[in-house]
């Protein structure tokens, strides 16, 4: 299958460009909107990404947190981070089954490893982000 790459800022993302995609390509496509999101700062990505009412959820500094995808979307400054060219993201799905589908994308910066479990469905024909839990792991800071 023919495919196309687009790098934005050492980022790849593999789009096909043949009609006839799988499932597993179609289900892709929200994370891609998702890292391409990170990689960007646009939240409007962040919006074609999740479903409506979808919650993302984890724990930063120990405390439980439950944003909407508003309140998510809101943390997105509309431009990349100052360290983007050292952050990199990956993502696979875990598994697919009819319209359901789970994933895990990694998130690693120069300061912190975020892994976020992804939950997904086809909503009216398009898949999309239902859930999203995350770990956030700190990295030791390199000595001067």
């Amino acid at each position: 299958m023919l495919s196309t790459l687009v790098s934005l800022g050492g980022l790849l993302l593999s789009t096909h460009v043949l009609a006839g995609n799988t499932e597993i390509d179609a289900a892709q496509v929200p994370l891609q909107h998702y890292v391409l999101a990170h990689a960007t700062g646009n939240p409007e990505l962040i919006h074609q990404a999740f479903a409506e009412g979808a919650r993302v959820t984890g724990h930063i500094n120990g405390e439980l947190i439950s944003w909407s995808v508003a309140e998510y979307a809101a943390r997105f400054t509309g431009k990349p981070a100052a360290d983007e060219s050292q952050r990199s993201r990956s993502f696979e799905i875990l598994d697919l089954a009819g319209d359901a589908a789970v994933a895990k994308v990694v998130l690693d910066y120069p300061t912190v490893r975020f892994v976020d479990h992804m939950a997904l469905l086809k909503v009216a024909g398009q898949w999309r982000i239902v859930g999203k839990s995350f770990h956030a792991q700190a990295k030791a800071r390199p000595q001067p």
